[in-house]
């Protein structure tokens, strides 16, 4: 019985640990490892709250803990893959960390060689900071969510160095590496984090099909996209996950005010 109320601990523990080499391999500019330790951090994230509810052993330390975990995992990453993408995008850049141990680089130590823009891909780690902190507060969003939740926010971010390797062709890679798309697309996630749009969660409380006909519909609009698109459809599928939730959201005002 102990153990069992720890499972989703140790769950999100192991999210955790994703995020933390995540991080690493962010910080050391290999973004394409990156992005797979942040997939395997969101995956552990959606099963620790499946197993604390299947569980019944959910807690107020497991909620914050999983919070801990996303903020390293889906807020932390981000932003350090944001501000790689921006040395990669700025003209004359480079990784400023390349050469800070040398002994050249030590009479120096004082100077900023970090490019002012670059740090702008950083304000994604602290609006995901101010969403989690406001998730953990809000009890609006115990079936649904108000603003993108981080997981999704770290996907679309995580992409972009997907697009660049696997998917490289001109008009992507040219539009990815624009450092002015970069600042519109940085804004536009801080802005999304935080905004007051209730999305739907894909949280299933039964597997009926009438009370979850937008949950299915969407997963199966997720897998053909994929199939279709491969890791271009990860961007789609996110402006198309905000755009169905606005459309339904005023579908059921509309149906409130004619009953």
């Amino acid at each position: 019985m102990a153990l069992k109320r720890h499972i989703p601990n140790i769950i999100t523990g192991l999210n955790m640990l994703c995020g933390t080499l995540a991080a690493i391999f962010a910080v050391q500019g290999n973004l394409i490892m990156a992005a797979l330790f942040v997939g395997l951090g969101i995956f552990f994230d959606f099963f620790d709250g499946l197993a604390a509810r299947a569980l019944n052993v959910k807690s107020e330390v497991g909620l914050q803990l999983d919070s801990l975990a996303d903020m390293i995992t889906s807020g932390l990453v981000p932003g350090i893959v944001m501000y790689q993408l921006f040395l990669r995008a700025l003209p004359g850049t480079k990784d400023p960390t390349a050469d800070s141990w040398s002994a050249d680089a030590a009479s120096t130590w004082l100077e900023w060689n970090i490019p002012f823009l670059a740090v702008l891909g950083l304000f994604i780690v602290l609006a995901s900071g101010y969403r989690l902190a406001k998730f953990n507060v809000d009890d609006r969003q115990t079936d649904s969510f108000i603003g993108l939740p981080t997981p999704a926010n770290a996907m679309l971010i995580l992409s972009l160095p997907l697009i660049l390797v696997y998917q490289p062709h001109p008009i992507a890679v040219s539009l990815i590496l624009n450092e002015w798309f970069l600042v519109g697309l940085t804004i536009f996630s801080c802005y999304i984090l935080n905004a007051e749009i209730p999305l739907f969660a894909l949280k299933f409380s039964d597997w009926s099909f009438n009370k979850n006909k937008l949950r299915y519909f969407f997963i199966a609009f997720c897998l053909i996209m994929i199939i279709i698109f491969q890791f271009i459809a990860i961007p789609l599928i996110i402006a198309s996950y905000v755009l169905l939730s606005i459309i339904s959201n005023k579908s059921e005002a509309k149906k409130t005010k004619l009953a």
